[in-house]
């Protein structure tokens, strides 16, 4: 059996630890990019240098942004209302609740749910950094947008359960996102009832 030069093996694992990407799509890729023009290879090989060389976290709420800022547009845009804070799993969900243009507010981004099976558990997110902002913000409400799944449930009974003794609002989403769903994947008219019919926890 003909074995594979070690770039091209080489190069289909390290897709295959991309989210999605499974064994035989990660082959056809590699082979794909082996066959193709060096103009593509070289564009997606500067892309990703690039991502890495150009992005950072925010400070303040852990969303992407330039590695020339220290803060996010929306934690610098001094007319987002303060008191309200918009707690989500990842940046994509920050960008999918922005184009509903509903929330005046600003974010805190978890990266991440709690998941004991995969071993992710609070030290892992960024919850610590959420519950010292309140040092620092005067908060008044919390909404938590995690997703509508059995971890996204439970880091949001978690983040409830340490947030209730600071004595502010603590709403959750309405349901009108699908049970199991991706705050990524919602369109903006389900979004935009979610985001209005929140309920207290």
């Amino acid at each position: 059996m003909p074995i594979l030069p070690a770039p091209v093996t080489n190069l289909s694992t390290a897709l295959e630890r991309l989210p999605g990407i499974g064994p035989k799509t990660a082959s056809r890729l590699a082979f794909f990019l082996l066959r193709s023009p060096e103009e593509i290879s070289s564009q997606l090989a500067e892309a990703l240098l690039e991502l890495k060389r150009s992005t950072a976290f925010c400070k303040t709420c852990f969303n992407i942004t330039s590695s020339t800022q220290e803060t996010c547009d929306v934690c610098a845009n001094p007319k987002r209302a303060t008191g309200s804070i918009c707690v989500v799993e990842e940046p994509l969900d920050v960008i999918a609740i922005e184009s509903t243009a509903a929330f005046f507010g600003r974010y805190h981004v978890l990266h991440g749910v709690l998941s004991p099976i995969e071993g992710v558990g609070p030290e892992h997110l960024r919850i610590r950094e959420l519950l010292e902002r309140f040092r620092t913000e005067e908060v008044t409400e919390i909404i938590l947008a995690t997703n509508p799944s059995m971890e996204g449930d439970a880091t949001a009974l978690y983040l409830k359960q340490q947030l209730g003794p600071l004595g502010m609002r603590i709403t959750r989403l309405a349901r009108g996102l699908p049970a199991g769903g991706d705050l990524e994947y919602a369109d903006q008219s389900t979004l935009l009832r979610a985001l209005a019919g929140r309920q207290d926890m």
